[in-house]
């Protein structure tokens, strides 16, 4: 299947590039790029040498469709929504990694990005991109809204307490951790060597545009609205995401009973893994893979589970999940290209 990158320039795109050098099925034949247009892969990715001379070109959806009929679109927010349509109107299929298409309601999004939607009709169409949860939708859909990083890692160390009404109350909290790599390829002062290296710093607390996804997935597990307390920390490297998840549970679970619950939930999800008991994850295990390592804990003294949940950001959290997706709705396995290991140390 031919395949475009739409955005190719930033690290997300870069790293489908890595992921589709050694994909059995997906043939990379269209890049387009808007600030690097005209500049060829190898000048901005050295590692990339194998599409060194392919040339990042200035997006014409005439040439995108005769080019590709499956698109990875990795623009920014506000930019997706302007792109998706004339593809899905081509009859190419779109895997949108941007949070355009994540939500459901245009209002919501609007009042968390500060633009108004140029393509709610779309909205109801999109499948949200987790193979996880949302597997037998993705096998038919023809536009996909890859999650965010912070809630994947959050939505995959949930899902099992949420899904089988374990928890009290309709509130849970997070706290994770990211590498600068999340913040993309666009310079700032607080993702500048000086301003990060041996810092931990908090942003965008209580009103992270990550907040209303994981609200919106949550509360569907569930059937009611579930509160997110979200705090997200910057942490001086490259990749990699570690999220800690708490949530009140009820008093008849046992530590025994949740490890055998996130086990057989997970049973058959091939890039999930359930660490042994009192083993918990890090970021080094995942870094360059599309695994998830959750870590499970139950604290018997005030009734609180603790999960932590590591993947790398740009695979899992973006690009790997997207070629995951890509692989779903072909009908292929679904780790076609995708079962490297992390790489540690």
């Amino acid at each position: 299947m031919k395949v475009g990158i739409i955005g190719a320039s930033g690290y997300t795109g870069a790293e489908l590039m890595r992921i589709l050098h050694l994909h059995p099925r997906l043939e990379l034949s269209y890049v387009a790029a808007k600030t690097q247009a005209g500049k060829k892969v190898g000048e901005l990715y050295p590692h990339l040498h194998p599409y060194r001379d392919l040339v990042y070109e200035k997006f014409d959806p005439e040439i995108a469709l005769e080019k590709a009929e499956l698109h990875f679109i990795c623009l920014p927010h506000g930019e997706s929504m302007e792109v998706a349509p004339t593809l899905l109107k081509g009859n190419a299929k779109v895997i949108d990694l941007s949070a355009d298409f994540r939500l459901s309601s245009a209002e919501v999004y609007e009042e968390w990005y500060g633009i108004a939607h140029s393509a709610p009709d779309y909205l109801g169409e999109a499948v949200y991109g987790i193979p996880e949860l949302k597997r037998g939708e993705i096998e038919k859909a023809r536009l996909i809204a890859v999650p965010g990083c912070y809630p994947t890692a959050s939505l995959l160390a949930l899902a099992p307490l949420l899904s089988n009404g374990c928890i009290e109350g309709n509130q849970v909290i997070v706290d994770a951790k990211s590498g600068v790599s999340g913040a993309g390829r666009g310079l700032t002062l607080d993702t500048h060597f000086p301003q990060c290296e041996a810092s931990v710093k908090p942003y965008g607390v209580a009103q992270h545009r990550h907040i209303p996804e994981m609200e919106q997935y949550l509360g569907e597990m569930v059937g009611s609205p579930i509160g997110v307390v979200f705090t997200p920390h910057l942490i001086p490297m490259s990749r990699g995401i570690l999220a800690s998840a708490y949530a009140r549970v009820d008093g008849r679970l046992k530590p025994e009973d949740l490890y055998e619950l996130y086990k057989d939930f997970y049973q058959n999800k091939l890039f999930v893994v359930v660490l042994q008991e009192g083993e918990y994850p890090q970021t080094k295990a995942v870094c360059g893979s599309n695994y998830c390592h959750l870590g499970v804990k139950l604290d018997p003294r005030n009734g609180w589970a603790i999960i932590t949940s590591a993947i790398d950001n740009l695979v899992k959290g973006a690009s790997g999940q997207a070629v995951q997706c890509a692989n779903i709705m072909a009908g292929w396995r679904e780790e076609e290209g995708l079962e490297e290991l992390g790489i540690f140390p």
